[in-house]
């Protein structure tokens, strides 16, 4: 009989641990979730103000590609020829 009470109070035990555990999960998964999304946001973002600054810089590359004083201090760089073969 003894040992038939030492397994109900084993299992009680046991079954309190789970459901302790199981909300400590739940909760840890939740803020996770919530992380993840606040990264995914930042990363949109990221991409969308990247892309405005790539437009920016070929914007600024034309435009200084096209001007007279820039190309008077920095000439356009020569294509080098390939070492003769032979």
């Amino acid at each position: 009989m003894e040992t038939l009470l030492k397994a109900d109070i084993f299992f009680f035990i046991s079954s309190i641990a789970t459901v302790v555990l199981t909300a400590l999960f739940s909760v840890a998964l939740f803020y996770f979730i919530k992380a993840g999304k606040n990264l995914y946001l930042i990363s949109e973002k990221l991409q969308n103000h990247f892309a405005e600054s790539e437009e920016f810089v070929l914007d600024l590359k034309e435009r200084l590609a096209d001007n007279m004083l820039f190309r008077m201090f920095f000439p356009p760089a020569r294509k080098r020829r390939n070492a003769k073969k032979g």
